[in-house]
């Protein structure tokens, strides 16, 4: 009885030694507790616990050896089991206190002495990833994949959860793929669900934010073997495929989603999937544009309806599911109207669903200061994007000591950009966002913006979501796209020339117009050419004619237009830009040509150039750039003027249509501008053939860089500062 009492109480002081870290001490109790009671095992487990824990690796094995002893191997095996369970219990407590290195260490030796069990070695991969040395060779070295595959798992959840930090942290490591797909022989239909939802994020962050599609698309084919009918996995797979590079691929998933859809919002958003595969291709272009048109009636049919209790991630879709009305058509009355009304009522939706305290953040702007002081810039596009190297002049000449400028990026991007990390050394505050709207919104309310700019428009629904919860008391639009007609902004930024007099009439923003453009800058990066004419077989003497835009703008018209000036200009080629090994898209244009009496000998397909310095050297190669028409370009535009290329542009009314118009205008260039199909024709037969009109073009380009509001961005700056400081006025005395 003596004896019980006395072992009793070396236990506990053991216990008090141990939780208080003193191990020394507590090895030293549990010695005595074997001195005194030899065939309790349990004391030989806790002793070389302890002994492991202060460093003492090898007397730690010795002594769970002398604990086992030379027994029958049936109980060799329960002994083990016990020895295990106490060295299981721990590791789980360390990792509950963050001690990952030495639940790591336990969970070693707790493999050495069960290899196979599955769930140490899952927990040994968590321990990895959060001490953040995990290489990807521990997936096979410890045989983890090929355990999962051929045994059964009991603990489900822990096998997700690793999947889900795999994915999280080494995510395009080609084993990870493998433990995934491995999975698959584990996951049941219950938890299918499961697994979908950490496979669809994971797959989203590794195409948007770093870039990887080609490693999205197999991880995320996996989730079909489960449910091969699941509309949310193949709609993100017709994205995925059309952003690889795949639009034909794209197109067949985009029109199997739109077959499964069986509501009208889930329709609207599988008709918006295909029409930007099929436009994307040049030769779907009619097909594309059938598509637009009956998914606008299904989008009146769906704000007619009203339906209530929309999923969030449909509602947030809506927002730009009209985003390809100006690729088809200019009208933009028509094309407002109906923008404006999908984006109220994506609005009442999204007031519907915030958060309460999101719904709150509007009660708060009172308080604010009297004084402009703190400007907001959100975007998705701070980065190496046509958007990128524009807004980079009006950040960097904002007055820093009149204003704070804060910078939010929206799915960062995981990325080498060497813009995107100027654009975080500028801002007198950076965030780098994940893709959550609520989350963005808290960040830009508790940083106490006054006026907030989107860069984005409906180019990014997370963008529209954002401005839609009205986390600043004055919110603009400027330059990322046309307004998105979402009710809490204030503002559109436009100029004289780049929206007609009447557009006030169809935007419900204010249209604030800058007294001379709505973008300036101070010029571009330019490199080494890396095209020459006698590469693509032109004579020295050609004409060389050059379409740079990308597929979405190839209006089929137009390109008509562009083949009748080829007709009329001897000895003439066109060049377009794009993808060059896309039998598709040259066929389509080849089919264009024969139509206007054009012989295909004189096109040229010319691959992406993915050094933007080059792409602006290659822009040398031409006589002329033909813009396109109803959406110009933008980037495209400023660069080709910059270089002093004459350009035709044919202007329409509505914002993309203008583009070209205000920026040649504030080149101070009006030779190509036409207002008509045929202007456009003329135009780009005169260039073609008077080559002094195309040198006194090209000279007056080059002269306007020291004199035209379109290259001096510290004055276009100052005026965009102007504006900021009237609406901030107007703000304060509503």
């Amino acid at each position: 009885m003596e004896s019980d009492t006395f072992i009793t109480k070396l236990k506990q002081q053991a216990q008090e030694y141990f939780i208080k870290g003193n191990y020394h001490q507590a090895a030293s109790c549990y010695e005595q507790a074997i001195s005194a009671d030899p065939e309790n095992r349990s004391y030989y487990w806790h002793l070389g616990l302890m002994l492991l824990l202060q460093g003492q690796e090898a007397e730690a094995q010795m002594t769970w050896l002398l604990g086992i002893g030379d027994e029958e191997t049936e109980q060799i095996e329960q002994l083990t089991a016990e020895l295990i369970q106490v060295l299981q219990t721990e590791a789980e407590r360390r990792e509950e206190l963050i001690d990952y290195s030495v639940a790591w260490l336990i969970r070693q030796h707790i493999r050495e002495l069960n290899p196979t069990d599955i769930n140490n070695l899952l927990h040994l991969i968590e321990l990895s990833i959060h001490q953040e040395n995990f290489t990807g060779d521990e997936l096979d070295s410890l045989g983890v994949t090929e355990l999962i595959q051929s045994e059964t798992i009991a603990d489900i959840p822990l096998l997700l959860q690793v999947l889900e930090n795999l994915l999280n942290y080494a995510p395009l490591d080609p084993s990870v793929f493998k433990f995934a797909e491995a999975c698959l022989t584990q996951v049941q239909v219950t938890d299918s669900k499961s697994f979908i939802n950490i496979i669809i994020p994971a797959t989203v962050k590794i195409t948007y934010s770093l870039l990887q599609t080609k490693v999205a698309i197999p991880l995320l084919e996996l989730c079909l073997r489960l449910e091969p009918e699941n509309i949310e996995v193949l709609r993100h797979l017709a994205a995925f495929y059309r952003r690889g590079g795949d639009s034909e691929q794209g197109i067949e998933v985009a029109k199997r989603c739109y077959s499964l859809s069986k509501t009208l919002i889930e329709k609207v958003c599988a008709n918006y999937l295909l029409q930007q595969c099929l436009i994307e291709t040049p030769g779907h272009w009619e097909e594309a544009n059938q598509v637009f048109l009956e998914n606008e009636l299904t989008i009146r049919s769906l704000i007619a309806e009203k339906p209530e209790d929309l999923p969030v991630a449909y509602v947030m879709r809506l927002f730009n599911s009209n985003y390809f009305a100006p690729y088809f058509r200019d009208e933009p009355q028509q094309n407002r109207q109906l923008q404006n009304q999908v984006s109220q009522f994506c609005q009442l939706n999204v007031e519907n669903y915030a958060s309460e305290e999101v719904q709150l953040y509007r009660k708060g702007y009172s308080s604010r200061r009297t004084k402009l002081k703190k400007i907001g810039y959100v975007s998705h596009c701070l980065s190496k994007h046509s958007v990128g190297w524009l807004a980079r002049w009006l950040i960097q000449y904002h007055d820093r000591e009149k204003f704070d400028i804060y910078g939010y990026f929206v799915n960062y991007k995981q990325v080498n950009d060497p813009l995107q990390e100027w654009y975080v050394q500028q801002f007198t505050k950076s965030h780098k966002c994940s893709i959550y709207g609520e989350e963005i919104t808290e960040k830009i309310y508790e940083d106490g913006i006054d006026i907030l700019i989107d860069l984005d428009s409906i180019t990014l629904d997370t963008t529209c979501e954002i401005m839609a919860h009205k986390p600043a008391p004055v919110q603009v639009t400027w330059l990322g796209l046309d307004a998105s007609g979402v009710p809490t902004i204030d503002y559109f930024i436009a100029d004289p020339y780049v929206l007609p007099e009447s557009a006030q009439e169809y935007y419900t923003e204010k249209i604030w117009r800058l007294p001379q453009t709505y973008i300036a800058v101070d010029g571009f990066e330019v490199g080494v050419p890396n095209l020459r004419r006698d590469d693509l077989d032109i004579p020295s003497d050609a004409i060389v004619y050059f379409c740079i835009q990308r597929g979405f703008k190839r209006h089929p018209e137009t390109v008509s237009l562009q083949m009748k000036i080829i007709k009329e200009v001897p000895n003439s080629y066109l060049l377009i830009k794009g993808i060059a090994d896309s039998e598709v898209v040259q066929q389509f244009f080849i089919e264009l040509a024969a139509a206007e009496g054009v012989e295909s000998s004189r096109l040229r397909f010319l691959p992406m150039t993915y050094s933007e310095g080059i792409h602006r050297a290659n822009l040398t190669i031409a006589d002329i750039v033909l813009d396109t028409y109803p959406y110009n370009g933008a980037t495209t535009t400023l660069e080709t003027l910059w270089m002093g290329i004459p350009l035709v542009t044919r202007v329409g009314e509505q914002f993309a249509a203008r583009n070209s118009y205000t920026m040649m205008i504030n080149a101070g260039i009006t030779e190509g501008i036409a207002w008509t199909d045929e202007e456009y024709v003329e135009w780009g037969v005169r260039l073609g053939k008077d080559s002094n009109l195309r040198q006194q073009v090209a000279w007056k380009l080059r002269e306007s860089r020291h004199t035209a509001p379109l290259w001096n961005a510290k004055q276009f700056t100052r005026d965009m500062e102007n504006a900021y400081e009237q609406m901030w006025q107007r703000y304060l005395d509503s």
